[in-house]
């Protein structure tokens, strides 16, 4: 594909296509096409102009050759296409919006005032309607001030009155079902499998083989901690599954060999093998969107008080027009109050607030599940962390192999990365990464793989059991010796790095010593959220105390604690709950989860283990823990509009009353005036909460430049 580059800064791209038109399918097949691209940090298609908004970190010229083999035709790309669009949903609900205003605009100029009329009692039918079944019912509810309103207007022959308030009420209604299918729409996202490569069952073993190439009838494998990544049918091994992103189950459900899994689901304990019965796209995982609509699980306190709060004020809407009747004897200033309602404003605005925060935290790579989770961050006074892969980088090294009993480092280095592939956590990334940059092949040459959490993993490779995890699991559990005359050697370890420890039938074969350097920002971090508000930021690892006790004295933490289990940090957050503190915690790996599901908002690492990623409420990049801080900016602005919100409702709508209890306001002023408020905090409700758009590390503008890709 042709385009130019027509606006260039530091990191950031403005690219025109080289089209004169674009479909919305093409739109998002680029966009999918361009962050999936390894440079792109962030890509935004814009289908009207034909233009593409491009962040990206590493070589510029990398990602213009990428443009530049771009096809729409190519399978690979074809591939990438989402299962629902949301640039199509944008569109059907902006051409409704257009529409309708351009309808009303059209009626009001050009139709007779008998066929004007004509239309009002038509469209005033549905609004009486609901406002008798309300009543019947035996309810209160806004449904009955809004019919009473028309009524009123029209019994009076002020037809234009009652137009007017049914075309807001109206464009109220379809922004309302607009913001909560876009609202849907952003949850299916962030719940979405993040799954690319799945282990293919073959006869030449296991394969791991692009999602996008599995086909029904395949077979493929899945082991502790992973996401089920299509529906199939059991096969091998009896698992436990957690189901909770589908049908909110909170406890683990026993699957045996003939019974059903669905994607997105996540194996807790086990390992099997399914033959695949929906090709991705077609799964049944797509049902969580329905599982959206119908819980309410995910609104925040703020959201849920604004809906009730409307509920319970429409009885004082009424009484006070009662009154105002009966004190003045005029029925003009009775209808001024009747016209005013805050259910209006405080039932689209709120919704609207947390869907904006949640959209603008998304373009700050934090994904958020739900407005609750919002509302903990904003109200968090304890934060605590894992250490391996988030305090620490998210991708430590193997500094060396330190072999024992006269065995080979490469043979240990391949045997250790043959069962660390299994299991994607940061140090088995690390493993199997240094294996790769020595070219050491290592093929499936073990037996069944059993992983057990926090401890490490066992197996058997030519009769003879094999383990590799903490000294810990290695020594204490498994009885593991250390070769004869080798004690001291084993003393001498270096202590700066994280140790692996690998024992082949029962003796230990090697140490591999990981390097897992901090962060450069999480100083920086842990300082600036103590700056907004959190009073105590905690350090939970199943690493040796010596290394926790170096990481705490560097990163600046409260309080630290080694050598803990998963259940041992889920216990720390449930005490700390329990003790009246609003606790956050962050990590990415399989023994967070406890943790991670205990707290009141979990906040996962984007490349951490995949059930970390399902389990927690919100998730943010691997590459910067600045994502923390913008979060919590958001969350707090968050509750401060919020706030306003209410402030203004109640003020505002209330001085209407006043005013036109008073004489002063018209119904058709007061009607006009509290709709036009509506929209007004609504707009205002949907506009980005932090000031800039730049990151928290910043970064100097570069001139424009124009160039041919």
């Amino acid at each position: 594909m042709r385009a130019v580059v027509v606006h260039e800064s530091r990191g950031r791209l403005r690219l025109r296509l080289d089209q004169k038109r674009m479909t919305l399918e093409q739109a998002d097949l680029l966009e999918a096409y361009l962050q999936a691209c390894p440079e792109v940090r962030q890509a935004a298609v814009h289908e009207r102009t034909c233009c593409a908004i491009v962040r990206y970190t590493g070589d510029r010229e990398a990602l213009l050759e990428a443009v530049g083999r771009f096809s729409y035709e190519r399978e690979d790309v074809r591939a990438l296409a989402p299962a629902h669009s949301s640039r199509a949903l944008n569109r059907q609900y902006q051409e409704k919006l257009v529409g309708k205003v351009a309808w009303k605009a059209a009626c009001t100029l050009f139709l007779p005032a008998p066929l004007r009329i004509a239309r009002i009692l038509w469209h005033a039918a549905p609004f009486f309607r609901r406002g008798l079944r309300v009543l019947f019912r035996g309810r209160v509810r806004v449904e009955l001030l809004d019919a009473l309103s028309i009524g009123i207007s029209m019994a009076r022959g002020d037809f234009g009155t009652a137009g007017s308030v049914m075309f807001l009420l109206e464009l109220g209604e379809l922004l309302e079902e607009w913001t909560h299918k876009k609202s849907v729409d952003d949850l299916a996202r962030c719940m979405s499998l993040n799954v690319d490569r799945v282990w293919l069952k073959t006869e030449d073993g296991e394969v791991l083989t692009p999602l996008g190439q599995v086909r029904t009838g395949d077979r493929v494998a899945v082991r502790v901690g992973n996401v089920i990544p299509l529906d199939g049918v059991l096969l091998e091994g009896e698992v436990m599954v957690n189901q909770a992103s589908l049908t909110g189950e909170s406890v683990p459900v026993l699957k045996r060999p003939g019974t059903a899994v669905y994607a997105g689901t996540v194996v807790e304990e086990g390992e099997c093998v399914l033959r695949v019965t929906q090709q991705s796209g077609r799964s049944r995982y797509d049902k969580i969107v329905a599982m959206i609509e119908q819980s309410e699980r995910l609104k925040s306190a703020a959201e849920s008080q604004a809906a009730g709060l409307a509920d319970r004020l429409v009885p004082y809407t009424l009484a006070g027009s009662a009154l105002s009747l009966l004190l003045t004897r005029n029925v003009t200033r009775a209808l001024s109050v009747l016209m005013v309602d805050f259910s209006c404003a405080l039932k689209l605005a709120m919704p609207l607030a947390v869907l904006s925060a949640m959209r603008e935290a998304g373009e700050f790579h934090v994904t958020v599940k739900g407005g609750r989770y919002l509302e903990a961050a904003a109200k968090a006074d304890t934060i605590v962390f894992d250490k391996t892969g988030t305090l620490t980088r998210a991708c430590p090294t193997v500094a060396c192999v330190i072999p024992f009993g006269g065995r080979e480092e490469a043979e240990m280095l391949r045997v250790a990365a043959c069962l660390e592939e299994h299991f994607p956590h940061s140090m088995a990334n690390a493993v199997v990464r240094a294996a790769q940059e020595r070219n050491l092949a290592h093929e499936e040459m073990h037996s069944q793989v059993e992983y057990l959490v926090a401890h490490g993993i066992s197996s058997t490779v030519n009769g003879e059991k094999v383990i590799i995890g903490s000294a810990h699991f290695v020594f204490e559990d498994e009885k593991c010796a250390i070769p004869q005359g080798e004690e001291e050697r084993f003393r001498a370890l270096p202590d700066q790095y994280s140790h692996l420890y690998l024992a082949i039938g029962g003796v230990l074969a090697a140490v591999i010593c990981i390097s897992d350097p901090l962060r450069q920002e999480a100083r920086q971090v842990i300082a600036a959220l103590r700056q907004l508000g959190v009073k105590r930021a905690v350090m939970l690892t199943g690493d040796s105390r010596r290394t926790a006790a170096a990481i705490a004295g560097e990163v600046g933490v409260d309080l630290y604690q080694a050598e803990v289990l998963p259940e041992d940090k889920a216990r720390f957050v449930e005490r700390e709950r329990a003790a009246g503190h609003t606790v956050l915690m962050v990590g990415d790996g399989i023994n967070d989860s406890p943790a991670l599901s205990a707290a009141d908002a979990g906040v996962a690492i984007s490349d951490g283990a995949a059930i970390a990623r399902e389990i927690a409420d919100i998730t943010i990049a691997a590459d910067n823990l600045w994502e923390l801080v913008t979060l919590r900016r958001i969350a707090m602005g968050l509750m401060d509009r919020i706030r306003s919100n209410y402030r203004f409702v109640i003020g505002f709508n209330g001085a209407l009353i006043g005013l036109g209890v008073s004489g002063v306001l018209a119904p058709a002023a007061s009607a006009m005036l509290h709709n036009l408020s509506t929209l007004a905090i609504s707009l205002r409700s949907m506009t980005n909460l932090l000031k800039g758009r730049e990151r928290q590390d910043g970064g100097t503008a570069e001139p424009p430049a124009r160039r041919r890709a």
